[in-house]
């Protein structure tokens, strides 16, 4: 199988919030958005230069909290050290926590980052 784009899609319990902490912390850009299409409304978060893009989305018609578990991860790969801790740092600057890993392997290989009610992030030193 051959693919040249992922979206990685997520509820979110609020739209705006949620573009301003990743656009900040990973300066992505809005690169797409939506309302009320059939209860949903929603934002793509990328950048020209990514294979991926992220999807945040908001049900209007019903609850739909995030619901992570303790090893649900989304891991973003860094290789250079210099980029990495810089990457860490806007994360934190712009709200999000850094935790303990559920499992140690990330806490040795990146560091965990996490927005408060939602799934925890992960920058791994490649």
């Amino acid at each position: 199988m051959n693919f040249n784009h992922m979206r990685i899609a997520r509820p979110v319990t609020c739209l705006k919030k949620s573009s301003k902490m990743y656009c900040a912390g990973l300066g992505l850009e809005q690169i797409a958005d939506f309302s009320d299409h059939d209860g949903f409304s929603g934002v793509m978060l990328g950048r020209q230069s990514l294979g991926w893009h992220l999807e945040f989305t908001v049900c209007h018609n019903h609850s739909l909290a995030p619901g992570p578990t303790a090893d649900d991860l989304l891991v973003l790969y860094v290789p250079d050290a210099t980029e990495w801790e810089a990457s860490c740092a806007r994360m934190l600057e712009a709200g999000f926590i850094r935790h303990e890993a559920f499992n140690p392997y990330w806490d040795v290989k990146g560091g965990n980052l996490y927005r408060p009610r939602q799934l925890p992030g992960c920058f791994a030193k490649r």
